[in-house]
């Protein structure tokens, strides 16, 4: 006996529009993984204010330079940030200002 469904035809597909599959639901899965680390989410915070290399990062965070360079490579190579080298010194930044939007949309959802 299969189940009816209470939703109509309408709503039904709409849903199945809306809800993302394949590459596009691995996608976002990816993107929003980036938040879930304490580190990373310092990270991104302060790069929202200034473009800064690890060295000021490591400092400003209170987190040793290993961490914090690991922390950069797996966010450049998710399309998060960016680098720039400037002689031996090299600056990150956000890739993008929705990055932070995305941080201010999670800070003002939890009521901070």
């Amino acid at each position: 006996m299969s189940q009816m469904l209470l939703l109509d035809k309408r709503t039904q597909s709409l849903i199945e529009d809306y809800v993302p599959q394949g590459d596009i639901l691995e996608g976002v899965v990816c993107f929003f993984s980036v938040f879930s680390d304490y580190t990373r989410v310092k990270i991104l915070s302060a790069l929202a204010i200034s473009e800064l290399c690890v060295t000021d990062l490591s400092r400003i965070l209170n987190i040793n330079q290993t961490t914090v360079s690991h922390q950069l490579r797996f966010l450049k190579s998710a399309g998060i940030v960016k680098s720039i080298r400037q002689g031996k010194i090299v600056f990150y930044s956000l890739m993008d200002d929705s990055i932070n939007d995305v941080l201010l949309k999670g800070i003002e959802f939890l009521g901070c």
